[in-house]
């Protein structure tokens, strides 16, 4: 697995030292030398036009760095946690990037990415600023039997909507499920048919709704501190 862009790579080789395969440089000066000193067996310099090459033209800013293959977590292992979120056919992995490091940085204990069989993972780690190396992570595609399996150890599934209960009038069991959906579709039926309860966010001004990844932060934070 290959990722790409300064902030992202330099997280990785702070925090991931075990994990790194190769280290690629198209941009003298762009490691701290402390950094450099630790991976000077790894690194290999890369001409600029091999660097857009390997990023497939996207802006490497002068680093790459190759990861051994992604371990993704377990369902048994999150029925132990307290608060998972619950991505209901999700594809944007910008988005589900946003998501990864909002959730991260909030407290979420996992995330499983439903009504797909395979997503760009690379991509979602560095969209996510490297969040996804910390975050526990997997991919069930069919959401029924992760929600049914959830409520069997007493999850509360709550679901995001524009038509739910306002977020600021809700109360939040601990042990807790954020559902959600994509941006064109919002919940599935299937979804719907399994959550407990459907809450929103509130407005001040009319509007449709907000992105998936800014309501996600909001509706994390809130369910977080609410109980």
């Amino acid at each position: 697995m290959i990722i790409y862009g300064k902030q992202v790579c330099l997280h990785a080789l702070k925090k991931h030292e075990a994990n790194i395969k190769t280290v690629y440089i198209a941009k003298k000066g762009i490691l701290p030398q402390k950094l450099f000193d630790t991976y000077r067996p790894k690194i290999k310099f890369l001409e600029e036009k091999w660097a857009q090459s390997m990023s497939r033209g996207g802006n490497h800013q002068g680093i790459l760095v190759e990861l051994k293959s992604f371990e993704e977590s377990n369902l048994a292992t999150l029925k132990q946690e307290h608060f998972i979120v619950v991505l209901d056919g999700l594809t944007d992995t910008g988005n589900i990037g946003a998501i990864v490091r909002s959730a991260y940085a909030l407290g979420v204990d996992g995330i499983i990415a439903t009504g797909v069989k395979s997503l760009k993972i690379a991509s979602i780690v560095r969209t996510s600023s490297g969040a996804l190396l910390e975050m526990p992570f997997v991919i069930i595609p069919n959401i029924l039997d992760v929600l049914n399996e959830l409520k069997q150890v007493n999850f509360t599934i709550y679901g995001a909507s524009m038509d739910g209960e306002e977020l600021n009038k809700c109360q939040f069991n601990k042990k807790k499920v954020l559902v959600l959906g994509s941006e064109g579709e919002g919940l599935s039926k299937r979804a719907k048919s399994k959550v407990d309860k459907i809450i929103s966010i509130e407005m001040k001004h009319e509007f449709d709704s907000l992105n998936v990844s800014a309501a996600a932060a909001i509706l994390i934070y809130r369910m977080e501190n609410v109980i």
